[in-house]
């Protein structure tokens, strides 16, 4: 995700605390009160559910051509327990649930805050197969007007599920440490076009309406799942290698976005000169016509704002970078996910850095400058935001106030120091390796500390300890006059 600047008002961090009552449900002959559970993350510690390993999501949406009334689904899971269960909790949290099978049978269902949980006929042992199969409501019109899970467009819908939104829109376990694949269906009156993840496995038109199927080649975290619904054109070029580019675009605006457009099959072949070859089976940019304040690495097809690429005040290399930062994320967020929210350093650092990088390839933007300015506020992002592996939790009712600068430029400063402290040469081997080693899975902060000590032949922990969880910015190595300015003091009573 990248924030775009006129996004840091605080009228764009709308409460993002749900209600109880968002999802409605029923209870059904269960025999004692259901409880949420969560994974333990640091930053959402509700999110995610112990106990299975889904292996993938089905799900299916029918849109009925208005954005403002709810779209009828249905959301199958198949997965693996990993453990016995005589409950499952899934993080659902903004429809109405009709009805829940496990195997095929009725299975109890109840909410629990933001879970659904399924009581089914029989205990499921450990190590065993299941299928969960959901009918519900996913409603586009937020009850508290939260950002997140389904936007509305001025001719439809798209989808901005980090980080804790997916729930929002189908049932999951809404974690990315749970990658799964997809299969995605969306059914819209004719005069729409829809798009998902992944690429299309089939079209199907009846009487007054079509069904677009497509499904993903690699697993995918919740959060990173896309479905645009819109009077849209799909334009097809071909990026490196024969890779399939798509782009989604708003149809009276096909001819002003095209020169924009063009530009990502060079920029897919910048990156791969960079890390390696793209990880996925597809690339595109959906430009959505809505107001997000926010730029999203959706995989194999990012959410922009069109807006973006059609305000003259934003200089053309800054508007580059940004799409280069999207893409970087394919690579680092996308292919390798974080195993915990705190790694969130890792998507946003790296995406950060390569866009900084391309800025100074291609357009004399010095790397050197940007990583001096982003000295000189350290301090300050560390006190507000906690340092890059340690953000601070989300404020109260604005989960995403965890997408802080500590994590975009702070986080690509420790980049920064790491080229310096172990040399250009051994990063850029770094950083093919790393996002090869963990290809379509999920890394921590301590992997990535472990390969960057492995690489170097050093033990980086001291190092990366002082980077990345102290309170204070190191000295930056080649740069001993660079100078951080301190966090201004708060008056008494502050």
């Amino acid at each position: 995700m990248l924030l775009t600047p006129h996004a840091r008002t605080p009228r764009r961090l709308k409460a993002a605390a749900l209600l109880a009552s968002a999802v409605s449900v029923c209870l059904v002959a269960a025999s004692a009160p259901a409880a949420p559970l969560g994974v333990g993350d640091r930053l959402f510690p509700h999110l995610g559910n112990p106990g299975y390993d889904v292996a993938s999501y089905d799900l299916s949406f029918t849109y009925p051509g208005s954005n403002s009334e709810p779209l009828q689904a249905v959301t199958t899971i198949d997965a693996w327990t990993t453990t016995s269960l005589d409950r499952i909790n899934l993080d659902f949290a903004h429809g109405k649930v009709e009805s829940v099978e496990v195997d095929g049978k009725p299975a109890a269902f109840a909410g629990a805050d933001e879970d659904l949980v399924v009581t089914p006929e029989e205990e499921l042992p450990s190590g065993s197969w299941m299928r969960i199969t959901v009918k519900h409501t996913s409603d586009p019109v937020s009850s508290d007007d939260r950002d997140g899970g389904w936007v509305r467009t001025t001719d439809g819908l798209a989808m901005a599920n980090q980080a804790d939104a997916a729930h929002l829109v189908f049932p999951c376990n809404d974690h990315p440490s749970d990658k799964a694949m997809f299969t995605i269906r969306i059914t819209a009156p004719n005069g729409y076009t829809a798009v998902a993840n992944g690429l299309p496995t089939g079209v199907d038109r009846a009487a007054g309406a079509t069904t677009w199927t497509y499904r993903t080649q690699h697993p995918m975290a919740t959060e990173l799942a896309q479905v645009s619904i819109g009077r849209s054109t799909v334009l097809h070029r071909e990026g490196p290698h024969g890779l399939p580019v798509r782009d989604v675009v708003p149809t009276k605006h096909r001819k002003a976005l095209e020169p924009w457009l063009a530009k990502t099959p060079d920029q897919i072949s910048w990156m791969e000169s960079k890390v390696g070859r793209y990880p996925f089976e597809t690339y595109g940019l959906l430009m959505a016509d809505a107001d997000t304040g926010f730029e999203l690495e959706t995989q194999t097809l990012s959410l922009f704002e069109r807006e973006l690429f059609t305000e003259p005040a934003y200089p053309q290399w800054y508007v580059e970078s940004i799409m280069v930062h999207e893409l970087a994320h394919q690579w680092f967020g996308d292919s390798v996910a974080p195993a915990a929210w705190s790694d969130l350093w890792l998507n946003e650092g790296h995406a950060t850095w390569y866009e900084a990088l391309y800025a100074e390839e291609k357009a004399g933007k010095s790397m050197a400058a940007r990583m001096k300015a982003a000295y000189g506020a350290s301090d300050r992002w560390r006190a507000v935001g906690g340092p890059p592996a340690a953000p601070k939790a989300p404020d109260p009712g604005q989960k995403i106030s965890i997408f802080r600068p500590n994590v975009y430029d702070g986080a690509a400063l420790a980049l920064y120091a790491l080229r310096q402290e172990i040399g250009r040469e051994t990063f850029e081997r770094l950083e093919r390796v790393w996002v090869s080693r963990h290809e379509d899975g999920t890394a921590t902060t301590a992997d990535f500390v472990a390969l960057a000590s492995e690489m170097s032949g050093r033990d980086l922990d001291g190092f990366f300890q002082a980077w990345l969880y102290g309170e204070k910015t190191p000295p930056m190595p080649g740069h001993p006059d660079w100078k951080s300015v301190a966090p201004l003091s708060k008056r008494p009573g502050e």
